[in-house]
This record gives structure tokens, sequence and C-alpha cells, in this order.
């Protein structure tokens, strides 16, 4: 049985759908991440979970009870905000120790849950410290520790990170993946942010577009088999060609410009490819197979080279690993080359 249970939620203003027949099965442990571009519901679904919205219909169970009768401070759930939410007139001690105070939790064992909590964020002696005399990052720590003092069932994140520069975010994914993964949390968590957040954090990622569920898979299933075309444009860069598949049996044809391909099982007709940069090779211009192109712009970015191309098929961008071997240069002709395997197809059309 799932843990953590969403059942054909939605949430109704008048006529807005700000989430729609919703339905989520998480297990004890699972790392989750809502995804999606501003609007799209994700924080109206974790707020449902919190308890600070009532669905519209639909349930909510947590360990089989459901949670609609159930006060927020009541659920045993552990929430960080975006803005952390800290007292400024408390200690980061004060501030962490709050959740026990409130359930009556005794003194003396406050102190040792709260020195052992900080030391375990990476605040060890800053107990005394007041936010205003914290950084961002160690801030951040502090919210944290407070969520999960009270050892909660579930822990809610709400764009957490959002509010920290690019290195510390990146530091305190890998601080944040690693103190769930000690303690075992179930965690959801919501973020616009697909390229590191969702990718780096979650055991699977819930992709939403209007209130309504796209995808739900691991990040590599998501990144790679994307279940539509708004899913393959969200979940960063993609390359897209108009092509089409012809004949049947043996003989189907997957043909782009003037490449073919033995065609998969699937539509037929007008479809798109759709083709991760990074999965992109160059091969000399000639008699090989791939798709004639041209150099646009060649553009150097430290550990990689980004590529923008004019193909016989439309624009394309290729990212190659500065490996330190020669790259093409701009206005170069190349052959844009990719594995069957590492291209999807869709229906011509498919834009949602």
């Amino acid at each position: 049985m799932a843990f953590l249970e969403l059942d054909h939620v939605s949430k109704y203003y008048e006529q807005y759908a700000a989430v729609e027949d919703f339905c989520l099965l998480v297990s004890k442990g699972e790392f989750i991440s809502l995804l999606g571009p501003s609007g799209c519901g994700k924080t109206t679904t974790l707020q449902m979970i919190a308890g600070f919205l009532n669905p519209t219909s639909g349930a909510i169970r947590l360990d089989g009870r459901d949670l609609a009768s159930i006060k927020p401070a009541r659920r045993g759930l552990g929430i960080v905000f975006q803005s952390y939410a800290l007292f400024p007139h408390m200690t980061a001690a004060e501030n962490v120790a709050f959740g026990l105070e409130m359930r009556g939790v005794p003194r003396a064992e406050r102190e040792v849950r709260v020195r052992d909590t900080l030391a375990m964020v990476g605040l060890d002696g800053y107990g005394g410290r007041y936010p205003r005399r914290m950084s961002g990052g160690q801030q951040q720590r502090v919210a944290l520790a407070r969520a999960l003092i009270i050892k909660p069932d579930v822990l809610l994140l709400d764009e957490p990170l959002s509010n920290l520069d690019a290195k510390l975010r990146e530091d305190m994914q890998i601080e944040l993946r690693q103190i769930q993964r000690n303690l075992g949390t179930t965690t959801v968590l919501v973020t616009h942010d697909q390229k590191t957040e969702a990718m780096a954090l979650s055991d699977r990622i819930v992709v939403m577009n209007k209130g309504r569920i796209e995808q739900i898979g691991t990040p590599h299933e998501t990144y790679e088999h994307p279940a539509s075309a708004f899913v393959s444009q969200f979940l960063g860069k993609t390359n897209e060609f108009s092509a089409e598949i012809r004949g049947d049996g043996d003989a189907r044809k997957l043909v782009a410009g003037s490449c073919e391909w033995q065609a998969p099982a699937g539509p037929s007709g007008q479809v798109v490819i759709t083709v991760r940069p990074e999965k992109i090779t160059f091969d000399a211009a000639g008699d090989n197979e791939g798709l004639g192109a041209r150099v646009k712009t060649r553009i150097f970015q430290g550990n990689h080279w980004l590529f923008q191309c004019e193909t016989e098929c439309g624009p394309a961008i290729a990212v190659r690993q500065n490996d330190g071997e020669q790259q093409p240069a701009e206005g170069d002709k190349v052959r844009l080359v990719w594995r069957a395997e590492d291209m999807a197809i869709r229906r011509a059309g498919d834009v949602q």
C-alpha cells in the first residue's frame, strides 16, 4: 500500500481548474518532485497535501488516514518554504526548537535534539546566531532543521533552493539528498528547476502542465522517453525534425530530408523526430549517413561546446564534451549523426 496517496484530486476556482484529476502513489522513503512551469498547479498540490487548501474533489491519504478532517498542524508534516519563514527575533536554536515546544517536549530533550539536528545540517556551533547574521544557505539549513526535528512523516519542500546562488544551490542539493537518504524521510519537492533540482534529487518526477499530470517516471525515463511534446521541450533542450514514415512491414522507412532509417513500430505518415543535443555526433560531410548541416555558431562553455546548426530539416543544436579533440568551426559543413535508440518519434501535431 502506498504511504502517501493522492486519489483523483482536483482543485477548482469557479470554472478554473488549478489541479485536475491528480493521481499519485508515493512509497515510504521516496523522494518525489512536482515539476512544471509557473501556474501548472504544483504549489497548489503541495498546499493541499499540507492542508492549507482543501481539494474540491478527491482524497489525500497518509499511511491509510484520510487527511480531509485533520488540521495542518496535526498531519505530522515538515514544511520548508521558499522564503524560509524563520522567526527573526529567535536564534537558530530557538527557531529549530519551536516545533518541539509546541509538542510539549521537555527542555532537556529539546536541547539535545536541537544540537544534534543543527549538526546534521552542518550548523554545529551556530545555534546562538540570529537569522539576520546568517547567509542564505545557513538560513536554508535552519529551515530544513526546523522541519526535520519533529521527525515528520512527510517532508514538503516548496522551492527551497530558489533564493540561493548557483554554486550554493548545487552544494545544497547534494547535502539535501544525502540527509534525506540517511533519514529515509518521504519527501515531496516543488520546483521549476528541471535541469538541476528535479534531476539530481528525485527518485521520480511528476511533470505537470495546466493542472494535469503529463508524465510520471524516473528522471532518466522522463528525459530519455518523454511522453509528450511538452515533456520533451520542458526537460531541457531538444531538437525537432519533421519526418515521414513510409511503407509497410519490413519496408517501413523513416525519412527526414535525405536521410532514411528503418522505421520502428508505431505511427505512420507525418511524424516529428526529437533528439537531445548531447546525443548528436558529427561526421565529416560526405556519403555517410546523417543529416546534412552547416555550423552556424560555435560557443565554448567550459566543459562542453554548444553548436547551432542549419540543417535540411531546420535548425538544430548539438552539445559536444570538451575532450580536447578538434571541433568543427563556424561555417563548416558536417553531418549530424545519432543512434536510432536516441531519438523519439511522435505524430505530427502533438504539441500539448
